[in-house]
């Protein structure tokens, strides 16, 4: 099984990633997580340190794939999730594509790419361009990271229509949402019912979890040590086992930029009686003015 995890830039994308990849190796499987933004630090929380890249270590070899051997690229994470940094192309130059396809010929010709039950593409931010949508010419599902705001929802549709065009040659599929860093979800119900999308998860504001990022710890590497920490690991176990069930998933049919816009501004300015209206987005307050 292969996924593609997307979401707005920080938005906790990494994170989330690295706690799925862990999660799905507490459930026995074989799971190597590849990180596809030149930042190169997709993996850090599993590893602790920046691993090197496929990109640099490629052109260290002048591009002969035969002087490469796995434990030149592929390097052992926390819970034994093994870790791939794509890299990228220098900043204003090049393609992420590109980037991305040499890694997956890399480890194809490496007799890696085949030999996981889970490869994760760990892939940056918003998507803007085709090259950067490449990961979903390799995966099974889609997982979209969100946040109860307006910035990260409108990136998120922006990913589902990735995923529409893509799913038209490849049987790709979203899998769902995952909200992170919210105590609200009321503007993501709003949004799964103009664009019906499932959800598989929505995590609480919760410190330890923007703490283990900072200590290059997955959520479950800190739980070893404070076990109180526990029942925050159950989200990405809970995530981990709708995924391993090779739910349906959507092929998305994704709103259009202006009706997305004022589905969610209508609900900014005409909120339910009940939500409080000090809720509102700041910046879309700002737009709105």
């Amino acid at each position: 099984m292969k996924l593609s995890v997307y979401g707005k830039g920080g938005i906790g994308k990494s994170t989330t990633s690295c706690n799925i990849s862990v999660a799905l190796a507490k459930r026995g499987k074989k799971v190597l997580q590849i990180g596809c933004d030149p930042k190169h630090d997709s993996t850090f929380t599993l590893t602790g340190f920046l691993i090197p890249t496929i990109i640099d270590t490629l052109q260290e070899k002048n591009f002969h794939y035969e002087d490469i051997w796995p434990e030149d690229v592929i390097y052992k994470g926390y819970g034994g999730v093994d870790c791939v940094e794509a890299g990228g192309p220098p900043a204003g130059a090049g393609c992420g594509g590109y980037v991305v396809g040499e890694t997956v010929k890399l480890l194809k010709e490496l007799n890696a790419f085949d030999e996981y039950d889970v490869i994760l593409f760990d892939v940056l931010g918003d998507v803007v361009c085709g090259g950067f949508a490449a990961p979903l010419n390799y995966s099974d599902y889609c997982l979209i990271v969100t946040d109860n705001g307006f910035d990260a929802l409108f990136a998120a549709n922006r990913i589902a229509a990735s995923v529409r065009e893509k799913a038209r040659t490849h049987p790709l599929r979203l899998a769902g949402l995952i909200g992170n860093r919210t105590s609200k979800r009321d503007l993501i119900n709003k949004y799964v019912e103009a664009v019906p999308i499932p959800v598989l998860e929505v995590l609480p504001l919760i410190e330890d979890i923007r703490v283990s990022r900072v200590k290059g710890k997955t959520i479950f590497e800190m739980a070893d040590e404070d076990p109180s920490l526990l029942p925050v690991c159950e989200y990405y176990l809970n995530i981990a086992d709708q995924v391993l069930a090779r739910p349906e998933g959507v092929v998305p049919q994704d709103a259009a930029d202006r009706e997305l816009f004022s589905l969610l501004s209508d609900f900014y300015l005409n909120p339910p009686t009940e939500a409080p209206a000090q809720t509102a987005d700041a910046d879309l307050e700002l737009m709105m003015v």
